[in-house]
């Protein structure tokens, strides 16, 4: 999988920009449990988490990783994918905080802000080569559909057994 070069470099700020919502959905709801009782702030990361995987979802597939097919199944296999993926650098955020807090007595509102230098990146390589990752096993690129066009509405899909690149129309 190719991470460096324009594209990506592009994809990557684009998921940044999404990211800055998710970040403000999920600490935003973190401070407001920690403002109601300082002792639940594994319950204020948990609520936070839920919220903000919703929104990555939302603007992920709109956004960042378009071209994806729009049926219902599809959608709900990249849903599922996105919670299972997000869930899971969460669920190492979660454990991080705890030993941020509880083993090295760092601040509880420094430490989740700590935690994102290492899941954001964490996040862009796993959305971009599993959650998102086209049928046949190719990573997202940037300006591939996956050998689907929508052109004023109509979908064309490339004859069978050839691959469609969109920088080529």
């Amino acid at each position: 999988m190719k991470l460096l070069g324009r594209d990506t470099a592009v994809q990557f700020l684009k998921f940044g920009i999404v990211g800055v919502s998710n970040t403000a959905v999920a600490m935003g709801t973190y401070y407001i449990v920690l403002w109601i009782h300082p002792s639940l702030y594994l319950l204020g990361h948990v609520l936070g988490t839920i919220l903000s995987i919703a929104n990555a979802f939302f603007w992920n597939d709109r956004f960042v990783f378009t071209g994806n097919a729009q049926d219902l199944p599809s959608v709900l296999r990249r849903l599922g994918k996105t919670y299972v993926s997000y869930g899971g650098t969460s669920a190492l955020s979660a454990a991080l905080l705890w030993a941020e807090v509880a083993l090295f007595y760092m601040d509880r509102r420094i430490a989740p802000v700590v935690n994102l230098f290492l899941t954001i990146p964490l996040n862009f390589i796993i959305n971009r080569s599993w959650t998102f990752r086209r049928d046949g096993g190719k990573d997202h690129r940037p300006g591939e559909t996956g050998g689907v066009v929508q052109d004023s509405g109509k979908t064309i899909a490339p004859p069978a057994g050839r691959e469609h690149d969109s920088r080529t129309i």
